[in-house]
């Protein structure tokens, strides 16, 4: 840990010390305020703010740990700090002598949505922090490891990562584990995994040796890729500085840069091919190796970064279904929805107590038959795309509301094919496509509006229950005086 605090700022340091007093950590000299009494007998606590210490002071007090659990912490932050600031020298560095592997790295970590995206809590118990190398050889390395992963959603809120393949760039598999996820399964995503209770049966790979395998694997300045990888890495709680994000290198024309491609998307319009029938669950191989190939034609020339406008119409396939409440599983979604989709899940954001999917149907037409057939209440979400507010009560006896959302506009609804898309009377479509495609954030504002109406229907429900109770209690009064009770 020294030579990491020596190669440190100030800076880094308060924001260590203030890490250290949310976790309430003590050195052999007590928590900060206590080392200070000792450190400082002249000013002592009355200039507590880290900010306001000098280096010396702030070093020494982390020189006081000696539990090992607390140098890892704090090694981790040093780590991870020491990552992102070679991360922000790469953007004011000339790109002029970057290999074609490593402009696609940088045009990753120069995506307006990375610095969010790939923020990770790395420093919390569990996380692995790649050791960036500083032998150029390293920084100039060409490899390429490919990632996906399959989670589950666990009982406690949070997703547990049960499956991971990584492929080289001959697309020869490195390492495919099924990962005991240690918790109790509360939806095994069974459509989307392919994976149920079976599968696990006799499983003992923990994620921690999975993070072990990868990390020696990302050694030596190795490029990791995927598609979405922050939602990956996340999930195997682990941080790797030279990525290269598939969702990021492409992008839709005249399209808004918040908007990502999907892995699907980009297999059929760049590689010409169909990642996954209709209906069939995620394959990890297949993605990883999907994500892969979109990098390589990318290097060799054989694919454009823009996706083009006339094949854009492929995203009309889908429906939106969000406000999903955690307790129902995806398979239950086919009970609700009419017609036949697969799902695919959008990334989890944490702390929410709902998730969002895109139904995938064949066609257009069938998205749009299948949203008609929809009973629910038709509205309109705060970007004026047509949505529905379903109802749904199973037959476990569970029931609530979705949120079922076209990603088009009313006037797409008629028979659109691709061939039909590039006619010239089809260009006001075109436009009202991309108008309406939005951004993640616009749609957590669609989920918004809809939880106020759901907030009003519920109270005006739990208003009814109220008097329907005052009745009863009237009743039972009345009752018990007859009998004198």
């Amino acid at each position: 840990m020294d030579k990491l605090l020596e190669s440190s700022n100030k800076e880094v340091f308060v924001e260590m010390v203030k890490m250290a007093q949310k976790r309430k950590m003590r050195g052999c000299k007590g928590e900060w305020k206590e080392f200070l009494t000792f450190y400082d007998k002249k000013l002592g606590t009355n200039v507590s703010d880290p900010a306001r210490r000098n280096t010396e002071s702030l070093v020494a007090f982390f020189k006081t740990f000696t539990e090992e659990d607390d140098l890892k912490f704090f090694e981790k932050v040093l780590l991870r700090n020491s990552n992102r600031e070679k991360v922000a020298s790469l953007a004011t560095s000339s790109p002029d002598n970057d290999s074609a592997e490593q402009r696609l790295v940088r045009m990753t970590l120069e995506h307006p949505q990375y610095p969010t995206d790939f923020f990770f809590p790395s420093y919390e118990e569990g996380w692995v922090v790649t050791k960036s190398s500083k032998k150029p050889d390293a920084k100039n390395s060409k490899k390429l490891i490919s990632v996906d992963c399959e989670m589950v959603l666990c009982k406690d809120g949070t997703e547990a990562v049960v499956k991971v393949c990584a492929v080289d760039r001959n697309l020869e598999v490195l390492l495919h584990e099924v990962i005991n996820p240690n918790k109790e399964v509360e939806d095994y995503r069974t459509s989307i995994t392919g994976m149920s209770a079976e599968n696990f049966v006799g499983v003992t790979r923990s994620l921690k040796e999975v993070q072990k395998s990868l990390k020696r694997l990302l050694s030596h300045g190795t490029i990791l890729v995927g598609h979405g990888l922050h939602n990956d890495l996340s999930a195997l709680k682990l941080e790797h500085d030279r990525v290269i994000d598939t969702s990021y290198i492409f992008k839709y024309a005249n399209g808004p840069s918040v908007k990502k491609p999907s892995l699907r998307l980009l297999c059929k319009t760049m590689l010409n091919y169909d990642l996954r029938g209709n209906g069939d669950p995620h394959n990890c191989s297949d993605d990883a190796c999907a994500a892969m190939k979109l990098v390589l034609a990318r290097l060799e020339g054989k694919a454009d970064c823009t996706i083009p406008e006339e094949e854009q119409i492929l995203e009309m396939e889908k429906l939106v279904i969000h406000r999903i409440p955690r307790n129902l599983r995806t398979e239950d979604l086919t009970r609700i929805i009419p017609g036949e989709f697969s799902i695919e899940l959008k990334p989890n954001v944490k702390g929410k107590k709902t998730y969002t999917v895109n139904a995938c149907f064949k066609s257009s037409q069938e998205a749009i038959e299948a949203f008609n057939n929809i009973e629910g209440v038709l509205e309109k979400d705060s970007c004026g795309r047509p949505q529905k507010l379903v109802k749904y009560e199973l037959e476990s006896g569970a029931f609530g509301t979705v949120c079922v959302c076209k990603t088009f506009s009313k006037g797409s609804d008629i028979s659109v094919t691709k061939k039909r898309a590039i006619e010239p009377e089809t260009d006001s479509i075109s436009k009202k496509l991309k108008a309406d495609e939005t951004s993640e954030q616009q749609e957590c504002s669609t989920e918004c509006e809809t939880h106020l109406k759901e907030i009003e229907r519920l109270k005006e429900e739990l208003s009814k229950r109220e008097e329907e109770i005052l009745n009863l209690s009237k009743i039972i009064t009345a009752l018990a005086r007859k009998q004198g009770l």
